[in-house]
């Protein structure tokens, strides 16, 4: 007599799949072989995978490949879902077939290793990092299975790598704005005062269109209110405009029809460029970033005494408020705020102590400069 086959399988073109019920529950899934008897070996497993979770409370071994697919499918809507999926596919070759039971910061050593041979700077190795640890927190924390177990039963601790190679904000003086602005292009000479006195970043001022431009009778002036789909951390932002700010945009006006900032007639990718970067060697203010212009505002505007709630809302970080409703007086407080960073006189010079490399023989020494903090 021949060997009883165990029901639930069927095949579908060349593959045999599962259609069984088990304990009320309807399995439908793919074996992934055209084998009969890999077929059966495949559902006795699942069989005992099913009973053992049951049973025993024993999680099914899920591998970190499945994980990621998991966490990627859930989260088509994050704007750095692209960015999320090309860091996944980097790690896959380490930890992608393993058991998510069996990942942490040692299984993580080689990818880690690797990238530093590559030249990769630590910061982008922690991006990868986090996104090991966050999978792994979801699924020890969120992910239930069908079983009401989770994926795992506790998240291993992953710590991030020292950066040292992180370049630290450099506010400018108003001397070397002076001195980097009068080097620009004119068209990002015009970007770069915008953004020193608005706290836009860098694709917001590229972005910035007519149409987000709200008239407001009340303060005698207009603000542009940007998309949160345009905005780093996904909430519309409101843009105040100074003096200075508002003069930018005059200028601009009648240029394009759709875009505020373009260099003949077409939109601009980005401010860091080669025009940018040609203005810091000939100023030699090499450490110069964008996001530093971003940093000068926020530090002119703590110097001259604007509040921290408001000075969140001017540089536009993300809060708890709804920060697009806003009274007449509100904006009022707003727009004088930051007015105070207008003009050099308007901001109180700042004491920064730097600390001066020990390995030339040198000590502490003490620096009085227009750095705003």
């Amino acid at each position: 007599m021949g060997k009883q086959k165990i029901p639930g399988l069927k095949k579908i073109g060349d593959i045999w799949h599962i259609d069984k019920r088990v304990d009320g529950r309807r399995i439908c899934e793919s074996t992934g072989t055209s084998s009969f008897k890999e077929a059966e070996k495949y559902l006795i497993k699942r069989l005992e995978d099913i009973r053992q979770a049951t049973i025993y409370g024993v999680r099914p071994k899920r591998s970190f490949r499945m994980a990621a697919l998991k966490f990627v499918q859930e989260n088509q809507h994050k704007r750095s879902i692209l960015l999320d999926i090309r860091i996944l596919k980097m790690l896959d070759p380490y930890i992608g077939e393993l058991p998510i039971t069996s990942i942490h910061i040692g299984t993580l050593q080689e990818y880690i290793e690797t990238r530093k041979k590559e030249g990769v700077k630590m910061r982008t190795i922690n991006m990868g990092l986090q996104i090991v640890r966050h999978i792994l927190n979801l699924a020890a924390g969120e992910w239930m299975d069908e079983y009401g177990l989770t994926w795992l039963p506790a998240a291993p601790k992953i710590k991030l790598l020292p950066e040292p190679d992180k370049q630290k904000p450099y506010p400018l003086s108003w001397e070397e704005q002076g001195k980097l602005f009068a080097a620009l292009p004119e068209h990002l000479y015009e970007m770069a005062l915008f953004a020193v006195n608005t706290g836009c970043r860098d694709k917001e001022v590229c972005r910035l269109r007519w149409e987000w431009e709200v008239n407001v009778p009340e303060i005698d002036n207009s603000v542009f209110i940007i998309p949160g789909q345009f905005v780093k951390n996904g909430q519309d932002r409101v843009v105040i405009l100074n003096r200075i700010a508002k003069k930018v945009i005059e200028r601009q006006r009648g240029k394009h029809s759709e875009f505020v900032f373009t260099y003949r007639q077409k939109p601009i990718a980005r401010i860091l460029n080669n025009g940018w970067k040609e203005a810091r060697i000939k100023t030699g203010l090499l450490k110069v970033r964008v996001h530093d212009l971003k940093h000068t505002f926020g530090r002119r505007l703590r110097a001259a005494g604007v509040s921290f709630e408001d000075r969140q809302d001017l540089l536009g970080h993300k809060s708890s408020r709804i920060t697009t409703h806003y009274s007449a007086g509100e904006l009022t407080s707003l727009l004088d705020a930051a007015s105070k960073v207008c003009e050099e006189k308007a901001c109180q010079t700042l004491t920064l102590l730097k600390l001066v490399d020990h390995h030339r023989g040198e000590g502490h020494e003490k620096l009085t400069n227009q750095l705003y903090v």
